[in-house]
């Protein structure tokens, strides 16, 4: 019972009330006792009020600050699980009658972390299910490709080639005929190019494979860039080895970002910007182009919903901020829990 009454806020509220009246009480008597003598009847009397209000209010702002104190601890605990992290713990011998809160603030959060840990490794696995799954779709297709290849293309190089054969000795023999033959070439050629485009067109991105994600970046970003009339500036300040699945993501999320600012921003500039905290890891885009009204914005315009559903997979989440002329900034933001290393080569 004792023990109860002690760790109740409300018990604790009472008895600094009993106390500073005990103590304003015992102060006001001594003073009284000791004033009679020296001072007038209405003068010990005022300095008796004052002392016994003078102590009441040091008691009262005293306990006032006890209590905003643990309020505090509890407040910054609770910005700090709703910016993402989730193993901020308050110590709960800090404050004997806020322990059964803070108790219930510690358990919250780490069944939270627990259960993000848990979706971020669920996501990760059909991130790499759906990898496997395609495999055997993208054998499939390069075999395609392969016939398509031999039955257009190499057919037209091997004609073109023989017609070419044939051109030396044509202009001695038929000049006409051998300017008919180099026509037929150049509409040979071209038809050969237009095949090629098509089939290239068909071609999925394949620059992770055998990279990691900044190798891959380094590469594809200056080229994407330089393709398509921007100046574009890498900055990768990462140090922790990300898993296959972060990786497989984020390259996603960052071409979807790239086609969206070619398609939509009308941008000169773009920035790519890939760092990471203690707790989290960060891909940011930033354009100077055209921006847009983020509360105008039609659900699943702009890849948008493309990107956060990645992220998501992952734990992650995607933000979005963009004015009209002032341009765009896409952050792509995926906890981590300290066990990339273990991912990684798991």
């Amino acid at each position: 019972m004792l023990t109860r009454i002690w760790r109740s806020s409300k018990w604790e509220l009472i008895l600094i009330v009993l106390g500073s009246s005990l103590i304003s009480t015992v102060i006001a008597a001594v003073g009284t006792f000791y004033a009679e003598a020296v001072l007038p009847p209405g003068d010990w009397r005022s300095a008796a009020a004052a002392a016994f209000v003078l102590v009441n209010i040091a008691i009262g702002y005293w306990a006032a600050q006890r209590i905003q104190r643990r309020i505090d601890a509890l407040h910054f605990a609770i910005k700090q699980a709703v910016n993402g992290n989730l193993a901020v713990r308050i110590p709960e011998d800090s404050a004997r009658s806020f322990a059964p809160v803070y108790r219930d603030f510690n358990e919250m959060a780490a069944k939270l972390e627990e259960r993000l840990q848990l979706l971020q490794r669920m996501g990760e696995e059909q991130v790499m299910r759906e990898a496997a799954s395609n495999e055997a779709a993208v054998l499939e297709e390069r075999k395609r490709l392969a016939r398509d290849l031999h039955d257009t293309v190499s057919q037209q190089l091997f004609a073109i080639h023989v017609s070419a054969s044939s051109l030396p000795k044509l202009l001695e023999i038929n000049r006409e005929r051998a300017e008919e033959v180099m026509r037929q070439l150049i509409e040979m050629s071209n038809s050969a190019q237009r095949q090629m485009r098509g089939l290239i067109a068909q071609l999925r991105p394949l620059e992770l494979e055998g990279r990691s994600l900044r190798e891959a970046l380094e590469k594809w970003f200056p080229d994407y860039c330089r393709q398509n009339g921007l100046q574009g500036e890498l900055r990768w300040d990462i140090d922790s080895p990300l898993s296959e699945a972060k990786e497989h993501q984020l390259f996603l999320i960052i071409q979807e970002a790239m086609a969206n600012i070619v398609k939509h921003a009308e941008a000169q500039r773009v920035q790519l910007h890939a760092t990471e905290t203690e707790r989290q890891y960060a891909v940011t885009l930033q354009d100077d182009g055209a921006g847009f009204r983020t509360d105008q914005v039609k659900a699943g315009s702009y890849g948008l919903t493309t990107m956060r559903e990645r992220a998501q997979k992952l734990g992650g989440d995607t933000e979005i901020i963009s004015k009209t002329g002032s341009g765009t900034r896409i952050r792509v933001t995926i906890p981590k829990y300290g066990n990339e290393e273990r991912e990684t080569h798991g």
